[in-house]
């Protein structure tokens, strides 16, 4: 479990005291059902990471996109129900080489514009294959992107390095030494799931 859902769910918790206390059992419902639904929204499992030269999936959610980038690379685009997982996991492993934070809108996650417009925080991981670039991307729901790794930390393939809470979208831009494994509507699970493997 995220320490953050203990917080909000202690809070929810007393508010649900509080409208109890005050107004009645039934008016403490809708409380109760909130803070159960952030102890399940902030879970966090446990998973086993692939070993060999591939590139796992930093979140859980639905592949939205697999398109080639002007400049060569390939982006997957990975769009996070409020249902997923929101524990964000590194697609490789290697040294952070820069952290960026962009503020910008907050549209629909799962749309293409959302890659370039919205609020978003993007890590370049440096690895034994080159550069990958990973992007937390905020969506229309979600306000507040979470990011515990900084320029110069070393980072192992499948740690957990942040998350963003409720709702949105993680891309992965990688380079021509990868070949894809996953095709847009594949589900996939962070830090377990292979999206491409090195050549």
């Amino acid at each position: 479990m995220v320490k953050d859902g203990w917080r909000y769910a202690a809070g929810l918790s007393a508010a649900a005291l509080a409208c109890g206390v005050a107004a009645g059992a039934w008016w403490a419902l809708p409380w109760v059902a909130l803070a159960l639904f952030c102890l399940y929204f902030f879970r966090d499992p446990d998973r086993a990471v692939p070993e060999g030269p591939v590139c796992v999936s930093p979140a859980d959610g639905r592949v939205v996109q697999v398109r080639p980038e002007p400049d060569g690379r390939t982006r997957v685009s990975i769009f996070l129900s409020i249902f997923d997982v929101h524990v964000n996991r590194s697609p490789v492993g290697g040294r952070v080489r820069s952290v960026r934070y962009d503020r910008g809108r907050f549209r629909l996650a799962h749309l293409e514009a959302a890659s370039v417009e919205n609020e978003r925080n993007t890590l370049v991981i440096e690895g034994d294959a080159g550069s990958v670039e990973v992007k937390q991307i905020a969506g229309l729901v979600a306000r507040r992107i979470v990011c515990r790794k900084r320029a110069g930390d070393d980072v192992a393939k499948g740690e957990r390095f942040g998350l963003i809470k409720f709702g949105s979208r993680v891309d992965v831009l990688l380079g021509p030494e990868w070949t894809l494994a996953v095709a847009r509507g594949d589900r996939v699970a962070g830090g377990s799931s292979v999206l491409a493997e090195r050549r």
